[in-house]
């Protein structure tokens, strides 16, 4: 099972480049702090702009710096189906634990194109697949019979991140897919209603600034503390909200950047902040008392 507070980790850039140093620390930040996984190059590592060399070596770090200490789930979907056979292979073989397929973005498939690919891409390796539905920004939902219908057909297709923000599309998940399928929660602010409908934990963007309460709202939850899981979810919300007034993960790299975790710096088209955001973020940042 998949389950707890998992980051989606950013991939920090210095000079241009990916910086390993800082990515190395980032990810022994999470092991100190409670994270259960780590997800690297998804789409708040900025994988659509990164060259296959470095995302292949941004894995290849992850496993190095994490493997045995803490679950790693690689970003390893693409648009092109060859293209996420190759990295989800490349991932399985240094040692991945499980791998995140995103829909394909821009080609906009049907739901037998998307099953066909997911498909493939299962078929072509063991380790466990995670589907990633996030229409906002791939332009395509993928229903909840396209789920199950991969979950009855290819056993390492586990579970999905869900960033719908459809809660009654999360539950026709559940129910057509049973216990046995992970739900993760692709939305910061829905962690709480994704666990009470079923889910087992959430893919965080917050994780990455405030590990240890992201990983105490999912903990509570599981203990049947529903009121601290409520005051921890609305301690959260924010922080959540400001984490996104630009798009992500422009915030959150700036936050880190503000805290000294790493450089806020992000890679075209991506940009960094407006002023005025920038400056609703670190107001919402002191008052996290993340910042003095």
């Amino acid at each position: 099972m998949f389950k707890g507070s998992i980051v989606a980790i950013v991939t920090p850039f210095k000079n241009g480049k990916v910086d390993e140093q800082a990515l190395r620390e980032l990810i022994n930040f999470h092991i100190k702090n409670g994270t259960s996984g780590i997800v690297p190059c998804g789409t708040t590592g900025e994988s659509a702009t990164l060259s296959f060399a470095e995302h292949q070596r941004v894995i290849e770090i992850t496993v190095e710096e994490a493997k045995g200490k803490i679950t790693i789930i690689a970003g390893t979907g693409a648009n092109a189906t060859d293209e996420a056979i190759h990295l989800t292979q490349h991932a399985s073989r240094v040692g991945a634990d499980a791998s995140l397929q995103v829909a394909p973005y821009y080609n906009r498939p049907t739901q037998k194109g998307l099953y066909e690919h997911f498909k493939a891409i299962a078929e072509s390796v063991d380790i466990p697949l995670i589907l990633y539905n996030i229409p906002s920004r791939t332009g395509v939902n993928i229903e909840p019979e396209t789920i199950a219908r991969l979950a009855h057909d290819c056993k390492n297709i586990v579970g999905i991140k869900e960033a719908s923000g459809n809660l009654e599309q999360m539950s026709r998940i559940k129910l057509l897919c049973g216990n046995a399928f992970d739900l993760l929660s692709g939305d910061d602010a829905l962690t709480l209603p994704v666990l009470s409908i079923g889910g087992t934990g959430v893919i965080s963007v917050a994780a990455n600034i405030v590990p240890k309460d992201v990983a105490l709202l999912v903990h509570e939850f599981e203990k049947g503390n529903n009121k601290k899981a409520q005051e921890i979810h609305y301690k959260l919300a924010p922080l959540v909200k400001a984490l996104f007034i630009e798009t992500n993960p422009g915030p959150v790299k700036a936050a880190l950047g503000m805290m000294g975790l790493c450089e806020p710096d992000v890679r075209l088209p991506m940009s960094s902040m407006l002023e005025e955001n920038k400056e609703k973020l670190r107001k919402a940042l002191k008052e996290y008392k993340l910042l003095k």
